[in-house]
């Protein structure tokens, strides 16, 4: 009777354990790299954006996937790191360098915004966190005027 407890206390274990895709230890290390980097004001550069931080796509048919991207530039002494980039929904996937940008360097962030469901007026946003002096969160929107045909 107790092997019996004790084999369901293991299946009952494994199967709580989480299903996600582990990191590898590159992902680890940089991980901890960014947070100590947040954390550490003397570790904080600048940002400038190159492209302007809200855009508006015009026009675009319901279910389509729209890719947007907006450059910017470490204008700082200091390696910039983008630590995370989100979007404020399911419906927009963000992507941000995974690498420090280095002092004088370009990067770009991306986003895919799938536009089923979303409508007739779609406004968005993607929330950049960065080791960037005066704020370290950057907001970056994008409009659309998603159609039926």
């Amino acid at each position: 009777m107790k092997y019996f407890f004790f084999i369901l206390s293991a299946i009952i274990f494994f199967s709580c354990t989480s299903t996600d895709k582990p990191s590898t230890k590159e992902e680890a290390a940089q991980d901890s790299l960014n947070k100590v980097a947040m954390a550490d004001t003397s570790n904080y550069t600048n940002i400038e954006w190159l492209d302007s931080t809200t855009q508006n796509l015009g026009k675009i048919k319901e279910g389509s996937i729209v890719e947007i991207s907006w450059k910017f530039k470490n204008t700082g002494n200091k390696p910039l790191i983008i630590s995370d980039a989100r979007g404020t929904c399911g419906c927009t996937i963000a992507d941000k360098p995974n690498e420090p940008v280095a002092p004088g360097q370009e990067g770009t962030i991306k986003a895919r915004f799938n536009s089923q469901g979303q409508g007739p007026e779609a406004h968005k946003t993607v929330t950049v966190d960065a080791n960037t002096k005066d704020q370290t969160q950057h907001l970056l929107t994008f409009t659309a005027q998603v159609t039926k045909e």
